[in-house]
């Protein structure tokens, strides 16, 4: 089915409930896409028109710049229900709706010309340095290619890090904005999950780059004085990916308690929805995602909070890189039991057990809630030297 626009238009303001009103809306018809999405290997226009109009990629956004200004707890809620439907649709959205972030390093200016007039800019970025940059008068040069751009093929800016030389042997940053139609997108998405991201690579060749369009990250000042610019990149996007995985498994749960109303495992005397091993099984899943949804937000709320108060401590890092973690994994646990329990029936391509196995197997391999994270958390916790930059 074709999502049709209703009489919002693109840029209209919207309040942070209408946004999450909206994600529940479009879950149940995401759901019922996710075929197309998958086949397509990336979004569908008339889902990512309807996206932007209902305000979903700029939910964090400052109202000063045209956006809801949520608080982080808040689009962590519409990317869980937004990955009931799809993941896909989650992540890609997600990413898009944190990305203004990436770019407040840049010169206030810059930021304004990017944002302010136009609220709905959709931005694909790529934290990994993998460009070189070269300054060249008032300008720089850039060259490179870049991994894993998710949502690269609908977004009007890309952003890359570079590396600019080096200081004492250590290599120094330097990112740059780069119009979408200076870049070159690869077609390399072709993978077991997440297929709906279209996060292939892009590169650039000896691209000319204003200066005012690049920074250091994490040297720069931020241009703009809001709570999510004082929030270590790992520590939101690790809660913002856990709350995906926590609507996947969400997914899962409704998925198989429908498929148990309906389906006889061979030889049984009733339905699925009899078995006692079934119904045990289901009892502790849901109350593994209810538990992992309470740490998660909790945390969510805590970071939200103390950001207001100044740096975050190593410890405070360290808890909340690990709640992420713990929870994305309680999440993974309740998909491979509705998996399972799906039997046969799960493994056919037109159930949506098997994609949401495939999705959320392979959002864990994301390095930031992998299962090494807990060894660095753990280290700090015990007052060891974690032996990482960036936490």
């Amino acid at each position: 089915m074709t999502i049709t626009n209703d009489t919002r238009q693109s840029g209209t303001a919207v309040t942070p409930n209408e946004v999450l009103a909206a994600a529940s809306r479009l879950a149940p018809i995401i759901a019922g896409r996710g075929a197309d999405i998958e086949s397509a290997r990336r979004v569908p226009r008339d889902i990512l028109d309807r996206l932007i109009a209902d305000g979903c990629f700029r939910i964090t956004l400052p109202v000063s710049h045209g956006g809801s200004g949520a608080d982080l707890p808040t689009a962590m809620r519409m990317a869980e229900t937004l990955a009931s439907g799809d993941a896909s649709v989650a992540w890609i959205t997600m990413l898009g709706a944190t990305a203004w972030c990436d770019l407040a390093g840049l010169p206030r200016r810059s930021f304004d010309a990017i944002f302010a007039k136009n609220p709905d800019v959709i931005v694909a970025a790529v934290i990994n340095p993998t460009g070189s940059i070269t300054a060249v008068g008032d300008s720089y040069r850039v060259s490179g290619r870049w991994s894993f751009a998710s949502g690269c093929e609908h977004a009007d800016m890309l952003f890359g890090n570079c590396i600019e030389g080096t200081v004492d042997g250590v290599p120094q940053m330097r990112g740059a904005v780069l119009p979408a139609d200076s870049v070159t997108i690869e077609d390399t998405w072709n993978v077991s999950g997440l297929c709906g991201t279209g996060s292939h690579h892009f590169r650039v060749d000896d691209l000319v780059v204003q200066r005012e369009l690049t920074f250091r990250p994490l040297v720069d000042e931020p241009c703009i004085d809001e709570i999510a610019v004082h929030i270590p990149p790992p520590a939101l996007i690790s809660l913002s990916i856990a709350s995906i995985a926590l609507g996947i498994a969400q997914g899962a749960l409704s998925d198989i308690v429908a498929l148990a109303l309906r389906k006889t495992p061979l030889l049984a005397p009733g339905p699925l929805a009899t078995n006692s091993l079934f119904q045990s099984e289901l009892a502790t899943a849901d109350t593994d995602l209810r538990a992992a949804r309470a740490l998660l937000y909790e945390t969510a709320e805590s970071l939200w909070a103390g950001a207001t108060r100044g740096p975050l401590t190593l410890e405070q890092r360290a808890r909340i890189r690990a709640s992420a973690v713990w929870a994305t994994e309680r999440a993974t646990g309740v998909v491979d039991t509705a998996y399972r329990a799906g039997g046969g029936s799960a493994i056919y391509t037109d159930n949506p057990l098997q994609r949401r196995f495939r999705d959320i197997h392979a959002l864990t391999q994301h390095f930031l809630v992998r299962r090494d994270t807990m060894t660095t958390a753990g280290a700090i916790l015990a007052g060891q030297d974690p032996k990482v930059m960036i936490f």
